[in-house]
């Protein structure tokens, strides 16, 4: 940032600063650092970012610049600074000034962050004001994207506009030397929100203060019953993770047979007893974003086995709101914490739904009368070894990290747009100039209050970020939901995106790669361009176009979608395919599938009615896991594979084969050998971990050789792995191994999720790119 002016002379520089720099105190650091250098200027948000003007002695402007990002607030992401030289004035005060009228902000929201280490204090100090307040928060942290209604990012615009701030909240507001400068979400006991506790009718069962609200709360938990707790996204339920009882009664009264429940722990030594941390996961559990991590659950832990039965990983979380950090000490036990929703439907937040679909569920409810204005779940991470590297994926990308923007590869030309996504883990994204916002994590389209939820967030979108869409990407498949809104919308240009090119483009965009790689997209169901169903694809292509150049043998889908509730019946295809006829009811699935309804599927498949041809990996997983013994009907989207990837002998070494031939110019992997060797073995009474890993191995094996054939084909180095398949961490870490000893460069999602949650996004970048290109 040097102009090479002398040191001593004296100079006025002016720094316009990019990236995430509003509503995180950073005009407020620049006040104080000026100071503490005697320098004179000014400091402003505009449409941008931040703008600053500083005069005094050379070297003192010269410490200012090379402080200036190193020392910004922790909330602060700088993107780009740029400087000029200007004349000096002869200013010597330093000022903040009004932000100019009539812009509109690039990011006028920040995520929701995790509260801090100062606020913390507070929280625990007897003799502060806020002590115990559950909604304590300051510039470096609290809620933003949840409690905003509208922009400018001012309080009359966020669900605090209903309290007003008390005078000395108000002067700690208006004191640019205070933490809570322009705090929107200020408050304390005497002017802010309030924690109640109620029964399920909504009576209230305390109300002698909120420290014993909280701890009423804690103890009812403790003895084991189940609390609707109001985070800050939305409701949870909680109950103690060591309590059998209490977890087995929350399975069945929120139907929730076999999914995982998220845990949460006081600290990371509480979580250490828990799971084995690594640095990145303790790293990332103690983030300010807070999400869910999952990690390998310790030997003999005390929590129920009712918790993640079929796994030996735990999802883990840390306190992340005031309430949770008062609930957690209170109760003295790590809580299971899981969504407040019933099944597959959204996550409660509003008070009066919460306590009409909760009622059922929760004993109690320890409520607050601060509304929510955007529902949010919990994002949920792993961390997993790719090319040497261990590094954070997403499974779910929501709270703590949306709304924050990614860049897209186009050089912001293309008009304003809206992609929809996809049908499973649905998100949209908004994007203009050149600037993309991926929604929080919707859930699965498949009902009307999902659907409802994903048009309400696409609205708020597009008022937070003043985007009036001119061109709405979307999938191909006519049936899904997200296209279907799509279609209805008026005066737009509409771009069709293949579902796995949108995987590709996904990645390629947020690495900003624009060049051509090949894309190994793996998952259970995609829209193809012929109309039938992809999943198992390796594609050559770029931001604009693809080519299929590399796919999994098809068979028939018995059944349809009743194929992925019943793994079995891709068993059958898979045998029928693998022998050349109809095959018998196998040793490991008797007892678990009648013999009439066996009969019956293998009839669907010969005859092909109602059974679509297949490529899909994700359900070459599934009859795996049938033919194992492992998993012959799922309760929730992946379980069989999740369960086989779990099942793994690490002890083994054995390979079954999966032959990769040319046909018609299409690298083509051929898994009918490794069936039939599945299938010899099960019924050999191999061990299903045994299985389990020479068909992971298998797998890895034949996608790295399509890997390096299609690369030195095309002159392409860059292998993109994404899709659903690749939640899988062994087959990711081996398939990358492979890809990194074969000397090519292996690039998977890490902003974004790596199944259908970053569809959008990848939508989003072709039709920014074809944009480009008319």
């Amino acid at each position: 940032m040097s102009t090479g002016a002398p040191p001593r002379d004296r100079r006025r520089a002016r720094v316009r600063v990019h990236g995430t720099v509003q509503g995180v105190g950073f005009r407020p650091y620049v006040f104080r650092l000026a100071g503490e250098l005697s320098l004179g200027g000014f400091v402003l948000n505009d449409a941008h970012g931040v703008v600053a003007e500083v005069e005094g002695a050379g070297d003192a402007v010269e410490a200012f610049l090379a402080r200036l990002g190193c020392e910004a607030p922790p909330l602060a992401v700088l993107e780009r600074v740029v400087c000029e030289e200007r004349a000096p004035c002869g200013e010597s005060a330093f000022a903040i000034r009004p932000s100019p009228r009539g812009e509109t902000p690039d990011a006028p929201v920040t995520p929701d962050t995790a509260v801090c280490d100062d606020c913390l204090r507070e929280l625990r100090d007897p003799g502060d004001r806020r002590f115990r307040y559950p909604f304590i928060n300051c510039t470096n942290c609290g809620p933003r994207f949840t409690i905003v209604r509208g922009i400018p990012y001012d309080r009359p615009l966020t669900t605090m506009a209903g309290f007003g701030m008390c005078d000395a909240c108000h002067a700690e507001y208006a004191d640019p030397t205070n933490r809570r400068f322009h705090a929107q979400p200020n408050a304390c006991p005497a002017c802010g929100p309030s924690v109640s506790l109620l029964e399920p009718g909504g009576c209230p069962v305390a109300s002698t203060g909120t420290t014993d609200v909280v701890a009423h709360a804690a103890a009812a938990v403790r003895g084991g019953a189940i609390v609707a707790v109001k985070g800050v996204g939305g409701y949870h339920l909680a109950c103690r993770a060591d309590d059998e009882r209490a977890v087995a009664a929350l399975r069945a009264r929120k139907h929730r047979e076999d999914k995982p429940f998220a845990l949460m722990a006081a600290s990371i030594a509480a979580a250490r007893s828990l799971v084995v941390l690594g640095e990145p996961e303790a790293e990332l559990l103690g983030a300010a974003q807070r999400p869910i991590v999952l990690a390998v659950r310790r030997p003999g832990v005390a929590v129920a086995a009712a918790v993640a039965p079929g796994t030996p990983e735990l999802g883990v979380m840390l306190p992340y709101s005031p309430l949770h950090h008062l609930l957690l000490a209170d109760a003295g036990v790590a809580l299971v914490m899981t969504s407040g929703n019933v099944s597959d439907e959204p996550i409660a937040y509003r008070d009066d739904d919460a306590r009409a679909r909760l009622a059922g569920i929760a004993d109690l409810f320890l409520a607050h009368d601060r509304p929510i204005e955007t529902r949010t779940d919990d994002s949920v991470v792993r961390v997993a070894t790719v090319a040497g590297r261990r590094r954070a994926t997403f499974l779910r990308r929501s709270r703590g990290y949306v709304p924050a923007g990614l860049a897209l590869p186009a050089s912001g030309t293309s008009r304003p747009l809206l992609a929809c996504g996809a049908e499973l883990k649905s998100t949209f994204c908004v994007a203009k100039g050149g600037r993309a916002w991926v929604s929080h994590h919707i859930g699965d389209l498949e009902n009307y209050e999902t659907l409802c939820s994903f048009t309400d967030g696409i609205d708020h979108f597009q008022r937070l970020f003043a985007i009036a869409p001119e061109v709405v990407a979307h999938d191909l498949h006519p049936e899904y939901l997200s296209t279907k809104y799509a279609l209805e919308r008026d005066g737009v240009q509409l771009v069709g995106v293949q579902h796995h090119h949108a995987h590709l483009a996904a990645c390629l965009a947020e690495h900003g790669e624009t060049d051509a790689a090949v894309g190994a997209i793996f998952d259970g169901t995609g829209y193809g361009t012929d109309g039938s169903v992809w999943g198992g694809e390796f594609l050559v292509g770029d931001l604009r176009t693809f080519k299929r150049a590399g796919t999994l043998v098809a068979v028939p889908m018995p059944g349809g979608a009743a194929a992925i509730r019943q793994p079995w019946r891709m068993a059958c295809a898979w045998l029928w395919a693998a022998h050349g006829g109809p095959p018998d009811l196998p040793a490991s699935l008797r007892g678990l599938v009648a013999p009439r309804a066996w009969r019956q599927v293998g009839q669907l498949v010969q005859s092909g009615a109602m059974s679509p041809p297949t490529t899909s990996m994700g359900r070459l997983f599934d009859a795996v896991a049938a033919l194992s013994g492992i998993r012959a009907e799922v309760t929730f989207e992946g379980q069989a594979a999740i369960e086989l990837e779990a099942a793994c002998d690490d002890c083994d070494s054995g390979t079954y084969p999966l032959p990769v031939s040319d046909i018609g110019g299409m690298a083509v992997i051929d898994p009918r050998p490794a069936i039939q060797a599945v299938a010899r073995d099960a019924g050999a009474r191999v061990a299903p971990g045994v299985i389990a890993a020479r068909f992971h191995r298998g797998v890895a094996r034949a996608t790295v050789t399509v890997c390096e054939r299609l690369a030195a084909a095309n002159g392409v180095d860059r292998i993109v792995l994404s899709g659903g398949v690749f939640q899988n961490r062994r087959l990711l870490e081996s398939v990358s191994a492979g890809l990194d000893c074969a000397g090519l460069r292996v690039l998977v999602p890490e902003r974004l999720p790596v199944n259908d949650g970053g569809i959008a996004y990848g939508q989003a970048a072709v039709a920014a790119a074809l944009q480009e290109t008319r």
